[in-house]
């Protein structure tokens, strides 16, 4: 009997949780700037971003289907826009949108990862993109074995480019594509650290 109730309980709070889940991914904001607030939701049941814009009348621009962390995962407001956060485990990203007037569209404007990597933290940092202005940071570091420490690499900067996304064009496909640059970046980065570093023992 006792169980039972226990049971109960849990899927009580269980559904109290998600409720309160689901609520806090509903935003309202004016992204249009015509005075009136617009609606984002972002639809877990379907793993879709949904905005209703009022210089539109409320018609629903939805994105594609993303994958996504149920308990970790959602949307809030920025100066400019509005934010979608995808978390994992020891690694997670960020993708950041904002009305263009001039197209009448949501447009993403830019994205930002981090990695925790595994214990020792090694391919530990963080990176973003600008896709206004297409410039890249990267903050990264690796694990040295014979020093046992965390070395943070050089920041790495330059232009990174993709086409330009709209939310009805929007999936994740866009941000896995940012992440292998990212890995790219910092494989070559890594790869240059370590011979630098077998030059300077080698004097």
């Amino acid at each position: 009997m006792k169980r039972n109730i226990l049971l109960l309980f849990l899927i009580f709070c269980s559904i109290a949780t998600v409720a309160q889940i689901n609520d806090e991914d509903k935003l309202s904001v004016d992204l249009d700037k015509d005075g009136i607030k617009d609606h984002v939701v972002f639809d877990k049941d379907n793993g879709v971003i949904i905005v209703k814009l009022s210089t539109q009348k409320f018609k629903p621009i939805q994105s594609k289907p993303v994958e996504f962390e149920f308990m970790s995962s959602g949307i809030r407001t920025t100066k400019s826009g509005f934010e979608f956060s995808n978390n994992y485990m020891r690694a997670g990203y960020s993708c950041q949108f904002r009305y263009n007037p001039k197209q009448k569209k949501i447009q993403l404007i830019g994205m930002s990862r981090y990695e925790f990597g595994p214990a020792s933290n090694d391919g530990s940092g963080k990176s973003s993109v600008n896709l206004l202005t297409n410039n890249y940071i990267g903050n990264w570091n690796f694990w040295d074995d014979e020093k046992e420490e965390l070395i943070p690499m050089k920041t790495i900067k330059l232009k990174m480019t993709f086409p330009v996304t709209y939310l009805s064009g929007f999936d994740d496909g866009i941000f896995n594509k940012f992440q292998d640059k990212c890995v790219s970046l910092y494989e070559k980065a890594h790869e240059k650290m370590k011979k630098s570093q077998l030059l300077e023992n080698q004097k």
